[in-house]
């Protein structure tokens, strides 16, 4: 988290100065959720247009419908999430998923081992090759969960108000998308899966 990230107090102050008109306001909230939001989009669409499209409809209709955020019942973040998973999955319901690379789809950079000879490289990048399949292929609820978990951060009380269901079905969903890749992965796939999860929860 960087030093320009917003708490929730600044947050509610900046809504509260947007509510009013503000126009610099509504700048500084969108520099600090755009990219994040954009990132969530192309996740579940791997389309870089249609991310934009949506991305960008979903702060539209966030800003017109901004006095009906309550802070009290969940973040500006996870309230943005929700607005824009609906329209994703109007989108991604209609398109055949194409691959795309994992370091985009869930935001990491999986170090490679220090010494690694040409052979391991090569198993290294198959396993990878097979594991973005699996991810493609996943049930796009499931995806969805492990999006939100692994790709931003989430805790299972955000995923389940973004995807809006109860917490335990959230926590199931990230439970049976990671059981369902390991499930299409070999054992150098699984093994991959394992690094990656764990390296993005450190």
């Amino acid at each position: 988290m960087n030093s320009s990230t917003l708490d929730a107090e600044q947050t509610v102050a900046l809504v509260q100065r947007c509510l009013k008109g503000d126009q610099a306001g509504f700048a500084v909230l969108y520099d600090q959720y755009a990219p994040g939001l954009y990132r969530l989009c192309y996740s579940l669409l791997l389309n870089r247009e249609d991310a934009e499209d949506v991305a960008q409809e979903s702060f539209v209709y966030a800003f017109k419908n901004l006095y009906r955020f309550d802070a009290s019942l969940s973040s500006l973040k996870t309230w943005l999430y929700t607005i824009a998973i609906c329209r994703c999955r109007n989108l991604y319901r209609k398109h055949k998923v194409p691959m795309v690379d994992l370091g985009i789809l869930l935001n990491i950079g999986l170090p490679a081992p220090r010494s690694q000879t040409p052979e391991a490289a090569l198993a290294r990048q198959h396993a990878k090759d097979a594991l973005e399949k699996a991810l493609v292929e996943l049930n796009p609820r499931l995806r969805e969960a492990i999006v939100l978990r692994y790709g931003q951060g989430l805790a299972y009380r955000e995923i389940a108000e973004v995807m809006g269901c109860p917490q335990k079905t959230a926590e199931s969903r990230v439970r049976l998308g990671h059981e369902s890749l390991r499930g299409t992965l070999g054992v150098h796939g699984q093994g991959l899966l394992d690094e990656l999860l764990v390296w993005n929860e450190e």
